[in-house]
Parts: structure tokens; C-alpha cells; sequence
């Protein structure tokens, strides 16, 4: 029985009911519906294009040379596949709670929970990540115009406190081995500067990433005062960026050498994979969409072509950019933080490097108001099963906005910038996102013969999966023995314990798709699910077994706090439910 509690589910009519009195709780309190699919497709960009096509596309296409577009193709596909199931579930439930929502459903508590905590991954601790690195273009714009008035910002204020720590005893080392610290990286002496010259309360340096608190602070307050006003100013800044990166096309294409396109990918497969993470932290964002379902006029209809729409829009601009990017300057030179800025800066259009640079300031900045305007909308959800305290549901009687969880929000994204790098956050990111993917592909498939099925719904188009599956792992298995022979021995020669554990991500993607290869078969199981379900696991392996880990951990945190808390408070089991079948027979 204790068993059985962790699977107890809700019933689609249980889901919509909760939601209805979570808005009717008080004076109704709920939320503003003020979207159309004009915004939503807004937010959809805004939330994709930011800093992946500001930022994380140089160090893709340093790995992959100009094969990087081709990874942009592939995860735009990997991603549009679980799009199709985001959208179906979208019109299935209109309600604020994305993957949470459709997991409980689906899989049940316990799966609800882990996906509802893993959430966190992708929008409250991803917006760090976007905080600080809008910090970097900010204080670069900046002081590249304060320096004219002999003017900058003290990288004290710019910096973490572990970069700041780590750079100084890097730079330290270099110095006592004879290096110049002039000519060490910019940096590391940043961080260097930041350490040497903060004030200090005692013995305890004060360093602070200020922008990234000030902007996620602006962000919050934003979220905060309504969805209308959200709304008003990202379809501003979408339109800017959108502009922007237009303009980027029109005027790189001019400067475009077919040279540097040779060789197409210098590092072959492994290098364009080694890219997996930086461009799919790209595409992070675009199921953000669905969490705002209650704000829209018409989300069963609207909500799914917001998701698809977005995300074309979205790939057509990463692809042309990466080829732009490629054939402006060699791959070799993009390894830098600003990529756009920097091949116009070096062709010498200085116009279009002031453009960019401002326009990636907007960018990051819609990207933290999209993510921003999510996570508060998971946890309102969350605590209307009584999986969290009352107080995360609570709406504000004047803006409509979950208030309590709207500020919290932004305390969860202010407190790290002190003390956290981004490059340990990104990859983090990016396995739970592909996790919250694959749960929402497979709940599709598992949501076939739900009893409570709308047919005034939109559809993932049903291909079925039987010949065609099997037929595509076998044509895999035949390229890998014929052209790849040293792979395949590489991922089942296991040496000793570490070789095991660094190739069990593989080995979970190997038998999952073997699995999935023989329920396709078996149970004729729908086509584009199952091929979300294989690409996404494969992207996840490429982000290595001390990613898994870390996700592994915070997994285990996240059902500490579940059995502490959520499953004695759950509703389901407050009311004695066990199941959807349940509810239906009470």
C-alpha cells in the first residue's frame, strides 16, 4: 500500500477542478488571461534566443567547426519531437504546471515530484546562468563607454566569490612560475583584480556579481506587477532581438568566405558532439510556454501553436547564425564569450559591433523574464496539491501573479550569483531539462488510452512505430560496424570500475533504445514520442557521468524533502485518493 501511494494519480478532471478552486480560493484571485498565440510565440523566442545565440554558439563552433549548423538541425528535430508532445499535453490540461502537471498524470506522484523539483534545474538555476552571463555583456558595454571618461566598474562587483578566489590563486601560481600577469587571460586577471582589490569587513572580502542582482531584481519586479506588463515589454524586446539578429544575417552574409567552411568538421562526430551541451542549453526554454496556460485566452488551441511556432522560428536563426558565424572567421577563432560582436569587431564594423552588443543585453534579458515567469507558475501548481505550504499558491489580489512564489523565485536566482560559476551550472541545466523531455514524451505514450481524452485536442500525428523502429536501430547498428568499429568496441570495453562509470550514460541510452526498439514492435508504439525519447537520451549522454551524477544528487535531495513533506501533505492522500480511478468512483 505504501507502495501504491507514491503512483496514486489524478484524474484530467481532478486537475481541472483543482485549478478552478485554486482561482476561486479568497476573492477570486485568478490569474489575468491576456496571451493569443502572437504572445506566446513571443515568449517561445524570447526564452530560446538569448544567450546561446549570444554566447554559447562560439564555444560550439570552436568545437564542431561549421558542422556546429548540423547540431543545430539535429536538436531542433530532437526538440520539435518532444514540442509536438508539450503540445498535446498543453491542450490537454490548460493549466500552470508544464511537465509537473503532466507527469502526475501520466506516472503519478512520486514522478510528478522528482519532475516538478527537477524543473528548478531549467528556470530558477538556469536563470543564474543567464543573469551572470547578461552581467558580463553589460559591464563589457559599460566600460567600453565609461573608458572615455576613464571610468569602469570595479570587478569586485562584476564577479563571483569562487571565480574571484579561484582566478586569484591561478594568477598567483603563474606569477611565482615566471609569467607576466599582463599577459595572463583577461580573465583571470579579472578575477585576479577582484580578489586583490575588494574591501573587506573584517578578514571576509566583499565580491558581488551586482548587475546579475540588479537585473534579476528589475526581472522579478517585473513578474511580479502582472502578466500584462510581462507580456508588453517581451514582445518589445523579442521584436529588438529579432531585428537584430536579422540584421546580423543580412550584413555577415557579405563577408562570408566558403574557405572557412573546409574542413566542414575538423574534429569529426566526437568534435560536433562535444558542442551537444552549448547548443542545447540554447534550445532551453520553449516549454516555458505551457506554463503560462492559464493566462491564455484560448490554450487549447493556442498553446500548441505558440510551442511550434517558436521553435521553428528559433532553429531557421541558430542554423543561419552558425553558418554566418563559420564563414565570417575561421571556427578556430570563436572560442570567446561574445561571438557576434567579435567577427564584426574584427572585420572592423564597428557599428554592427555596438548593435550586437547592446541587442544581447535585451536578449538575456527577455530570456530571464520568460524563466522568471515560469518557475513561480510550477510551484502554484505544486502547492495546490499540497505538495508544497499553501503560501507558494498564493495570487495577488491586485496584479494576479503568484506572489509569494514570484519573490521567492527571485531570491533562488540572486543568492547564487554570489558564490557560483556558470560553467557548472550549464551542463546541470541542460541534463534536467532533457529529463523533463523524456518524461514528457513517454507520458504521451503512455496517455493512449486515458479514459479522459478530449478529442477537441491537438494530436501528436500518429506514425506508428512498429517496422519503422526497429528498422532504423538496425540501419544505426550496420553504420556503427562498418564505419565506426572503434566506437562500438569503445562503449562495451569496460576495463575496470571508473571505465564503467564513465560510459554508463551510453549504456543506459544502448539498452533504453533497445527496449524502446522492442515495445515499438510490440505494442506498435506512436512514432514521434518514441524518436523524442531515443534523442534526447542520446544528447544526454554527451554531457558526461559527472553531470549525471550531480543530477543523480539533486534528485536525491529533492525526494528527501517529497517523503519529509509532500507525500503526508499531498492531496491525494489528505483525501484518501489513491488513483485517478479511484477519484472518478469517490
Amino acid at each position: 500500500m505504501e507502495f501504491k501511494s507514491l503512483l496514486r494519480k489524478k484524474s484530467l478532471p481532478m486537475v481541472m477542478e483543482d485549478a478552478r478552486l485554486g482561482m476561486l480560493e479568497g476573492e477570486n484571485f485568478g490569474l489575468k488571461k491576456t496571451l493569443k498565440v502572437r504572445d506566446l510565440t513571443a515568449f517561445g523566442v524570447a526564452a530560446v534566443v538569448g544567450a546561446g545565440i549570444f554566447s554559447t554558439i562560439g564555444t560550439a563552433a570552436a568545437d564542431g567547426g561549421p558542422a556546429v549548423s548540423l547540431l543545430f538541425i539535429f536538436t531542433g528535430i530532437a526538440c520539435a519531437f518532444s514540442a509536438l508532445c508539450y503540445a498535446e499535453f498543453a491542450s490537454i490540461v490548460p493549466v500552470s504546471g508544464s511537465a509537473y502537471t503532466y507527469s502526475y498524470i501520466a506516472f503519478g506522484e512520486l514522478v510528478a515530484w522528482i519532475i516538478g523539483w527537477d524543473l528548478l534545474l531549467e528556470y530558477a538555476i538556469g536563470n543564474v546562468v543567464v543573469a551572470i552571463s547578461w552581467s558580463d555583456y553589460f559591464t563589457g558595454f559599460f566600460n567600453e563607454i565609461a573608458g572615455h571618461y576613464g571610468r569602469h566598474v570595479p570587478a569586485f562587483l562584476t564577479t563571483d566569490y569562487g571565480s574571484a578566489y579561484d582566478g586569484f590563486k591561478q594568477a598567483q601560481d603563474s606569477v611565482q612560475h615566471g609569467h607576466i600577469l599582463s599577459k595572463l587571460d583577461p580573465a583571470l586577471q579579472n578575477s585576479f583584480s577582484a580578489w586583490q582589490d575588494s574591501p573587506h569587513i573584517g578578514n571576509i572580502p566583499i565580491i558581488m556579481n551586482l548587475p546579475a542582482i540588479l537585473i534579476t531584481v528589475f526581472i522579478t519586479w517585473l513578474v511580479y506587477i502582472g502578466i500584462k506588463d510581462s507580456k508588453n515589454a517581451n514582445n518589445i524586446m523579442v521584436v529588438i532581438k529579432l531585428m537584430v539578429i536579422l540584421l546580423v544575417i543580412a550584413v555577415g552574409a557579405f563577408y562570408i568566405n566558403t574557405d572557412n567552411w573546409v574542413p566542414f568538421a575538423p574534429h569529426g562526430l566526437t568534435g560536433v558532439m562535444k558542442g551537444a551541451s552549448a547548443v542545447f542549453f540554447a534550445y532551453i526554454g520553449f516549454d516555458a510556454i505551457s506554463t503560462t496556460a492559464e493566462e491564455c485566452e484560448n490554450p487549447r488551441k493556442d498553446l500548441p501553436k505558440g510551442i511550434i511556432y517558436s521553435l521553428i522560428i528559433c532553429t531557421i536563426l541558430y542554423v543561419a547564425v552558425a553558418f554566418v558565424l563559420t564563414g565570417m572567421t575561421s571556427y578556430t577563432n570563436l572560442r570567446v564569450g561574445d561571438p557576434l560582436s567579435y567577427v564584426f569587431a574584427a572585420k572592423g564594423i564597428g557599428w554592427m559591433h555596438a548593435i550586437v552588443s547592446v541587442s544581447a543585453i535585451v536578449a538575456m534579458s527577455s530570456v530571464l523574464l520568460v524563466f522568471q515567469l515560469g518557475q513561480p507558475r510550477i510551484w502554484m501548481s505544486m502547492s495546490r496539491d499540497g505538495l508544497l505550504p499553501k503560501v507558494f499558491s498564493t495570487i495577488h489580489p491586485v496584479y494576479k501573479t503568484p506572489s509569494f512564489s514570484t519573490i521567492l523565485t527571485g531570491f533562488v536566482v540572486v543568492i547564487p550569483t554570489f558564490f557560483m560559476k556558470s560553467d557548472e551550472l550549464t551542463d546541470l541545466t541542460s541534463i534536467g531539462t532533457l529529463f523533463a523531455f523524456v518524461l514528457v514524451c513517454g507520458g504521451i505514450l503512455l496517455m493512449k488510452n486515458n479514459p479522459d481524452m478530449s478529442e477537441k485536442r491537438f494530436k501528436v500525428p500518429f506514425v506508428s512505430g512498429r517496422y519503422i523502429v526497429p528498422g532504423m536501430f538496425l540501419i544505426t547498428v550496420w553504420i556503427m560496424v562498418q564505419f565506426f568499429p572503434g566506437s562500438l568496441k569503445d562503449y562495451f570495453s569496460i576495463n575496470d570500475k571508473q571505465s564503467l562509470i564513465e560510459k554508463l550514460p551510453m549504456l543506459i541510452f544502448i539498452l533504453s533504445s533497445i527496449a524502446l526498439t522492442i515495445g515499438s514492435f510490440v505494442k506498435k508504439l506512436s512514432l514521434i514520442p518514441v524518436l523524442g525519447l531515443i534523442s534526447c537520451l542520446y544528447i544526454m549522454t554527451g554531457l558526461g557521468y559527472i553531470n549525471w551524477l550531480r543530477f543523480v544528487i539533486w534528485l536525491i535531495v529533492g525526494l528527501v524533502i517529497y517523503f519529509l513533506y509532500g507525500r503526508k501533505k499531498s492531496k491525494l492522500a489528505v483525501n484518501g485518493q489513491q488513483s485517478s480511478v479511484n477519484s472518478r468512483k469517490s
